[in-house]
């Protein structure tokens, strides 16, 4: 039973510090960027690891709230994958992806949690969505067909947060943060997203001396936010918004595909032929969002893609 009239409502007040803080999704690559943004900070965070706590279990995850209590809920826990297993997993994405937001989300109210972060994605908008996409572009047309089973549930994320503000007054928003990248990405080819899985094939093309083989056309457009920017912006909606309309959170600046490819084989030092595979899909033929509304609300980003991709190689050689 939730205790509204004990809901630890954070409008006027900081939600971090001297609050108790739920990371889910710490080990992932926002999560644990998340986790760095806080170290600093004056604030208990909690996590949970999956051998403790299925965050696709209803039962489990209500215990875990009522039990722990958090003050402040980011999450950031998601099924998650490139194209490929997008089209292969359907089922698994959409409804793990439902389970995890509709267990957290339920629960952080159940449990009186005064503010909560969900974290979604910029697939969320329509495939030819007039660019830059501003946040009211959703629902307004077709999504991209390769991943509408995660973007549904990221909408469906979206709208239950505005649900309990709209009903019980909750504190919960939506930051909806561009292509990430990152320490701690994910680097295994069938589920990754591009620039890992570009900067994976770049150095194992260099160190075998062979042809690096690119997926699509090279033509599209796509827009990269370093996953610790990505981490400092939604901990700053965290302490600054409080609003119905999710904010978008991203980099404003994008990269056609062969650009991409060209810095991380600049990255990488990978000086081979570089081959387009024309009969694998491309995707969105461009993606990029607008983020006037953040920057308005105070946040811009810091890091600029080279020096994002030299941070995340760097990681990649030592932990890859």
């Amino acid at each position: 039973m939730h205790r509204l009239n004990d809901l630890r409502t954070m409008t006027g007040n900081d939600p971090i510090s001297g609050k108790k803080v739920f990371v889910a999704g710490h080990n992932g690559m926002v999560g644990s960027a998340i986790m760095r943004k806080l170290e600093p900070e004056d604030c208990d965070v909690v996590t949970a690891s999956h051998d403790e706590l299925d965050l696709t279990c209803q039962s489990e995850v209500s215990a875990w709230f009522a039990s722990q209590q958090p003050d402040t809920v980011f999450l950031a826990a998601a099924r998650v994958g490139g194209i490929f297993a997008n089209n292969t997993y359907p089922v698994d994405f959409l409804l793990q992806n439902l389970q995890i937001q509709t267990n957290i989300i339920q629960s952080a109210f159940e449990s009186g949690a005064g503010k909560l972060v969900f974290l979604g994605s910029s697939c969320i908008y329509p495939k030819f969505a007039t660019q830059p996409i501003k946040e009211s572009a959703l629902l307004t047309d077709a999504l991209e067909p390769t991943n509408e089973w995660y973007a549904i549930a990221k909408i469906t994320g979206i709208k239950l947060c505005q649900a309990y503000q709209r009903q019980h007054g909750a504190d919960f928003i939506s930051a909806m943060p561009c292509n990430l990248y990152g320490i701690n990405d994910n680097f295994d080819l069938e589920s990754s997203h591009v620039v890992p899985a570009l900067m994976r094939k770049a150095h194992e093309a260099k160190l075998n001396n062979t042809k690096l083989t690119v997926w699509g056309t090279g033509s599209p457009r796509r827009e990269f936010l370093f996953a610790d920017d990505a981490a400092d912006g939604v901990v700053y909606l965290a302490r600054n918004y409080t609003g119905y309309e999710h904010v978008n959170v991203g980099s404003g600046k994008d990269f056609q595909i062969r650009e991409i490819v060209d810095l991380i084989c600049t990255t990488v030092g990978f000086e081979g032929e570089i081959e387009y595979d024309t009969s694998r899909p491309d995707g969105t033929p461009r993606k990029l969002m607008d983020n006037g509304k953040i920057r308005e609300i105070g946040w811009a980003p810091s890091v600029d893609f080279e020096t994002g991709l030299k941070t995340m190689y760097a990681w990649y050689q030592d932990h890859g």
